[in-house]
C-alpha cells in the first residue's frame, strides 16, 4: 500500500497530544473579515459563515498582512465552518480513503483522514480559530503556491504538505513569504496543508506549549 504519510514527524490533529488539551473559552465573538481582508467567494455560503473568524485571529491576520512585502496580500478562502459541514467533509474524505485503501482499519482511516480534514471533536474551523488562505497580488491574482487550496495528499502527491520538496522554486518562495508573515503574527500551520493556519485552537496550544486552547466550537449568531 502506498505510504500515506510522506512526512513522518508530523503530529496529526487527531493525536491525543492535541485532543487531550482542554479549552478555556475566551468568549470572543466571531467577526466578519470582509471589511479588513480580501476574501474569495468560492466557498461562500448564504449566511456568510465562511467569512467569519474570532476577533483575536482576525487581528493577527491584519498584522500578518502588514508584514507582507509590497505588492502581496492575503486572500482568505474559508474561515468559520458550521459543525454539520465539518462532519460532512470528514466523513466524505474518509469514505474516499476507504474506497481507495480497503485494507485500512477504522483507526488507520480516522488518522489518515485527519491529515486533510479535522475530526469534528477537535476541528478548529468550527471554533472560528482557523483560516484557509493563500497569497495574491494587490490586484487579486493568486500566486503559485505549488497546489491549489484544498488539494488533498493523494491528488497532489503530497505537494500539499507545507514542506513538500516536489514544488517549484517560485512556489517554495511564496510559501516562505506566507509562512514568515503568519508565524510572525502568532499563527501556526497544520503541516499537511500549506494554506491552513490557526490561532487559539488545540493545535495552536500543542504547537506553542500553551496549557489550554482559547477557542472552542461556536455557532454563528
Amino acid at each position: 500500500m502506498r505510504d500515506l504519510f510522506p512526512v513522518h514527524n508530523i503530529v496529526l490533529i487527531s493525536d491525543p497530544r492535541v485532543t487531550s488539551i482542554p479549552v478555556d473559552e475566551s468568549g470572543e465573538a466571531l467577526a466578519d473579515v470582509r471589511s479588513a481582508l480580501a476574501v474569495d467567494g468560492r466557498l461562500a455560503d448564504p449566511a456568510g459563515a465562511y467569512a467569519h473568524l474570532r476577533e483575536g485571529l482576525l487581528a493577527r491576520l491584519e498584522d500578518a498582512q502588514r508584514q507582507l512585502p509590497y505588492g502581496y496580500r492575503l486572500l482568505v478562502i474559508e474561515g468559520y465552518r458550521p459543525p454539520a459541514l465539518q462532519r460532512q467533509y470528514f466523513e466524505e474524505y474518509k469514505d474516499e480513503l476507504r474506497a481507495t485503501f480497503p485494507g485500512m482499519s477504522p483507526e488507520e482511516l480516522h488518522a489518515a483522514a485527519s491529515r486533510y480534514v479535522s475530526p469534528l471533536e477537535v476541528a478548529p474551523h468550527t471554533a472560528g480559530a482557523a483560516v484557509d488562505l493563500t497569497l495574491a497580488t494587490d490586484d487579486g491574482v493568486e500566486l503559485d503556491m505549488g497546489t491549489q487550496v484544498n488539494a488533498n495528499p493523494e491528488e497532489s502527491d503530497g505537494a500539499c504538505y507545507t514542506a513538500a520538496p516536489n514544488i517549484s522554486e517560485g512556489a517554495r518562495e511564496h510559501r516562505k513569504i506566507l509562512c514568515a508573515a503568519l508565524e510572525g503574527a502568532g499563527l501556526v500551520n497544520y503541516p499537511t496543508e500549506w494554506w491552513h493556519w490557526s490561532y487559539g485552537d488545540r493545535y495552536w496550544a500543542m504547537t506553542t506549549g500553551s496549557k489550554t486552547a482559547l477557542y472552542g466550537p461556536r455557532t454563528l449568531s
